[in-house]
């Protein structure tokens, strides 16, 4: 008998309703361009074509497996959409590649997607035996297998205190030096048993799955998460123009503090406080659309439980001033319509 096939990944988008009111009117022009910088599924690109007709939309995603099944879901949107295979920090060259001065728009749904957690064999979920991978590009870099066979104690330590907030660290890292002496790690079910027997049973039994902060750390050390926000969160806010506006969605503390960071920049005078006002061209060039992080509802969690970490912010441009420490960008604001380049594919 042939295996069953792998069940279709689902996706329910979190806070779809609230990030289309969010991005709406920035996109309620003539020529307006829409970023989703991880397009996913393309939950939330599909929702915000269909509500803002004027807008055309460039997809970007570092999984090539997202790309096709979102430009299957977006295929009504035909000469609406450019999907581009590369990574959410390289939004300036994406867009200079098309032609496009400036985005009105840019969404950022940060971590793991539906499709690779409900994939089994990406990796990403330690609720079934897996190869261990974890990567969101498949065709490219080291896997989470990679890590733990070959880093030293020390290194994993560091990855699993600083990427998972792992109190039992150290414990970990040196029953994984140990483990792979014997035999190197491949699936995810030996590494999940490894977790249980190394933390502490009164440990076990609070803070969710024992594997749930390892699995984190690998995920954002194999995919270099953190480093790649850190750039992509200041580049976004250069590549959109005077009434453009960035809203980002973070799922743990580590991304939020980051994206926090960032957004604060842009938000706050650089002028010293003592002065009484603003000289003309050191005022903030960003708002903030949301007050501090916003956060899914009771009913949302309950009927889309991925909605239970979620953090949004959001800001838009109210002038063309540089953030005190955000890298301004090449271009101005002004539109031009979406080209057709190499690499990039319009669906």
């Amino acid at each position: 008998m042939s295996p069953e096939p792998e069940p279709t990944p689902t996706h329910v988008p979190v806070l779809l309703d609230r990030v289309v009111a969010l991005v709406a009117p920035a996109l309620e022009h003539p020529g307006a361009v829409f970023v989703d910088a991880t397009l996913g599924l393309g939950g939330h690109c599909e929702a915000v074509l269909d509500r803002c007709p004027e807008a055309h939309a460039v997809g970007v995603d570092r999984d090539q497996h997202a790309l096709e099944r979102a430009g299957a879901r977006l295929a009504p949107f035909e000469g609406r959409t450019t999907l581009v295979h590369a990574v959410y920090d390289k939004i300036p060259d994406v867009l200079d590649e098309l032609g496009i001065e400036a985005a009105d728009g840019i969404l950022f749904d940060l971590g793991v997607s539906s499709m690779q957690l409900d994939v089994r064999e990406r990796g990403f979920a330690y609720a079934a035996d897996a190869p261990l991978d974890m990567r969101m590009d498949d065709t490219e870099g080291q896997t989470a297998a990679d890590v733990l066979n070959t880093y030293p104690a020390a290194e994993l330590a560091r990855i699993l205190r600083s990427y998972g907030e792992e109190k039992f660290s150290r414990q970990i890292a040196r029953a994984i030096v140990r483990a792979r002496e014997n035999e190197p790690f491949t699936d995810s079910a030996r590494l999940v048993d490894l977790l249980r027997d190394t933390i502490p049973a009164p440990a076990r039994r609070t803070g969710g799955h024992p594997a749930k902060r390892t699995f984190q750390a690998l995920r954002i050390e194999v995919n270099d998460e953190l480093r790649v926000l850190r750039r992509a969160i200041p580049a976004a806010i250069a590549s959109i123009g005077v009434g453009g506006r960035v809203v980002v969605m973070s799922y743990h503390s580590l991304e939020d503090r980051l994206v926090k960071q960032a957004l604060a920049a842009g938000t706050t005078s650089q002028v010293p406080h003592d002065l009484p006002v603003v000289p003309p061209g050191h005022e903030p060039p960003l708002r903030n659309l949301t007050r501090g992080a916003e956060k899914a509802s009771a009913e949302e969690i309950e009927q889309n439980p991925r909605a239970a970490s979620v953090r949004l912010r959001a800001v838009e441009r109210v002038n063309t001033n540089r953030p005190g420490q955000i890298r301004p960008g090449k271009k101005r604001p002004g539109k031009k319509r979406p080209g057709k380049k190499r690499g990039v594919t319009a669906a």
